[in-house]
């Protein structure tokens, strides 16, 4: 697993692969753990369990891109209808020596853009309306960069991989609620053994979330500062990117708050998050870094290439 795909001349990342290994091992080793303790808990639920967790896994991960445009509201569109979308993406992929994604837009007023795909042959790239509407061609090559790094990076594929394990978790817990509120039998033993299974599988299906959570987190915030340097590194106008940064953070806090709340569920995937952490404890449970720390490391670089 590279940080940077084969056949790119987007700077590779020796951090960022290092961070996806690590999550990814001690996502799958979690992933094995937890499906074992369910098999153990259920007991002769455990073919439902395999079967609903194998299932949920291979539609998030073979269906990750369409199921995520259509969360977004995102249409595929042709050079025809979005020329300088299509020119400006065509010369990053040329100029970075990688396959041209599948290119859409979203009608949302709200400045930003995502990838996803589980690789190169199936990523899309999308921006809202309201990111074109605002931003300077220069700014928006900057955008559309570092959404293009992530697809180099293969950081989108181990996203949605490792966000897979805390939706699960999530799903099991449901479950497990529902069955003990509406299952069980009559007599006092059964009923004290299924509260005890209930309480193991909420108390197993939390502390997996927890995990998965966090983990996902983490790696979330250093793939977008590998996402600013590649891109930075590969226009060669950091103060671009930067300056797209700055509008599309300034424009998103005009938004209403409640607007904000509907695509605050996808943060993970857009360049700038719909709601900001402000606190120094919600800022270690955000998607992004804080515009302060992108900012600073792209003022690095201008100074770097500056010499």
């Amino acid at each position: 697993m590279s940080a940077s795909g084969p056949h790119t001349r987007f700077a590779p990342d020796r951090g960022l692969t290092s961070r996806m290994v690590v999550t990814m091992f001690v996502l799958g080793l979690l992933f094995v753990v937890f499906t074992g303790a369910l098999i153990v808990l259920l007991r002769g639920a455990w073919p439902l369990v395999v079967l609903v967790a194998g299932g949920l896994f291979v539609a998030q991960f073979w269906f990750s891109d369409k199921i995520t445009e259509m969360a977004m509201g995102a249409h595929e569109v042709t050079p025809e209808q979005f020329p300088q979308l299509h020119g400006t993406i065509d010369r990053l992929c040329a100029l970075a020596d990688m396959p041209k994604p599948r290119v859409a837009v979203a009608d949302n007023d709200m400045p930003n853009a995502f990838a996803t795909g589980r690789n190169e042959k199936n990523a899309v790239v999308c921006v809202t309306t309201g990111l074109l509407r605002r931003l300077e061609p220069e700014e928006l090559e900057g955008v559309l960069a570092h959404e293009l790094s992530h697809v180099a990076h293969r950081d989108v594929a181990v996203m949605t991989i490792a966000g897979f394990l805390g939706v699960l978790a999530g799903l099991i817990t449901r479950f497990a609620l529902y069955s003990g509120m509406f299952g069980g039998g009559n007599r006092n033993d059964n009923n004290d053994n299924n509260a005890i299974v209930l309480i193991a599988v909420i108390a197993v299906s939390t502390v997996v979330y927890a995990i998965s959570f966090l983990l996902t987190r983490l790696l979330s915030r250093y793939r977008e500062l590998a996402a600013d340097r590649a891109a930075a590194q590969l226009t060669g106008r950091p103060s671009a990117l930067a300056s797209a940064l700055t509008k599309v953070t300034g424009q998103i806090a005009a938004i209403p708050t409640e607007d904000l709340r509907k695509s605050q569920a996808y943060n993970a995937f857009y360049f700038a998050p719909a709601l900001s952490a402000k606190e120094v404890g919600a800022q270690l449970m955000s998607t992004h870094p804080s515009l302060e720390e992108r900012l600073e490391q792209l003022g690095k670089i201008s100074a770097e290439l500056g010499r």
